[in-house]
């Protein structure tokens, strides 16, 4: 029977040459795979054959006590459970030990979403006085005030503002069609953009039909508007990890604090599954939990 070091070899050349996985990958797989042969091999353990599913289930919680992040004890768990499949595939061994090893499941986490005053804060951060300030302002106001994801935002074409109506038409994935409304402060910011902007960023650049550009006339980057959203958060002074996403998190969010239907905030999101949207009912149960704590006698 060969050693865990020869079968490792092996394994590499099957991920090299059979797979095309880079040598990136290739180390992580190998730093894992170290890892658990080290502790093997403290165990006395040098072949496939003798380890058991005990063994392995121990090394996890080896692996957690080292204060590894759980994302990693998965990231682990895969690289051994994958090395294991070879080696019953390959012949090896017929000793498959992590075939019935659950993987350890991530705690949910909700995406950061921002206070009313934040948000208020972060709008009056772009200075009025400006032409780059009066763009901003009026992207920021409408990726809040509609809910956008930044791809759908950066492809606004100039007349998807339909304002005797108040209502945005989106192309969102799959090219899919939807109608937000707009509220009246975005509204305003983006007349303002309009009017006193646009026309000039427009003469510089050959993009006729987006709504936002940049500064040099044509279409703004996702990185562009990634550091205008940085350079206003950083200059706001916000505490919270804060990305164009926040604003869509946020707007479904607030909506349904204030006492939206999912069915609607669904609509507006773009959802195909409205299980997708349920996620922000745990985000404002979670604001009700808090609210109850803090301001409940005996909270």
């Amino acid at each position: 029977m060969r050693s865990l070091n020869e079968i490792l070899e092996l394994y590499y050349d099957s991920l090299l040459f059979d797979k095309g996985l880079s040598k990136l990958t290739l180390e992580s797989y190998g730093n894992d795979l170290r890892r658990y042969f080290d502790f093997l091999e403290q165990k006395g353990i040098n072949s496939p054959d003798d380890i058991k599913p005990e063994h392995l289930r121990e090394f996890i919680t080896v692996l957690r006590d080292t204060g590894l992040m759980i994302s990693s004890v998965i990231r682990n768990l895969s690289s051994i459970k994958n090395f294991h499949k070879f080696v019953v595939n390959e012949d090896i061994s017929s000793n498959n030990p992590s075939l019935h090893i659950d993987t350890p499941k991530e705690p949910h986490t909700y995406p950061a979403v921002m206070t009313v005053d934040e948000i208020e804060r972060l709008f009056s951060i772009p200075d009025p006085d400006t032409d780059l300030g009066k763009r901003d302002r009026a992207m920021l106001e409408i990726m809040y005030a509609c809910g956008l994801r930044i791809s759908e935002l950066l492809t606004l074409e100039y007349n998807s503002v339909i304002f005797p109506e108040g209502i945005v038409r989106v192309i969102g994935k799959r090219d899919k069609e939807r109608v937000v409304p707009i509220g009246t402060s975005a509204l305003n910011s983006l007349k303002k953009y309009l009017a006193e902007v646009r026309p000039g960023l427009a003469s510089k650049g050959k993009t006729k039909s987006v709504l936002f550009l940049n500064s040099r006339g044509n279409k703004m980057s996702r990185m562009g508007f990634w550091k205008i959203v940085r350079k206003y958060v950083q200059l706001a002074n916000l505490s919270i990890d804060i990305h164009p996403h926040t604003f869509r998190h946020s707007f479904a969010t607030h909506l349904l604090e204030g006492g939206a239907d999912l069915r609607s905030v669904q609509e507006m999101l773009g959802h195909a599954d409205i299980t997708t949207t349920q996620i922000y009912t745990h985000i404002d149960r979670e604001h009700l939990k808090q609210v109850y704590r803090q301001y409940h006698p005996r909270g």
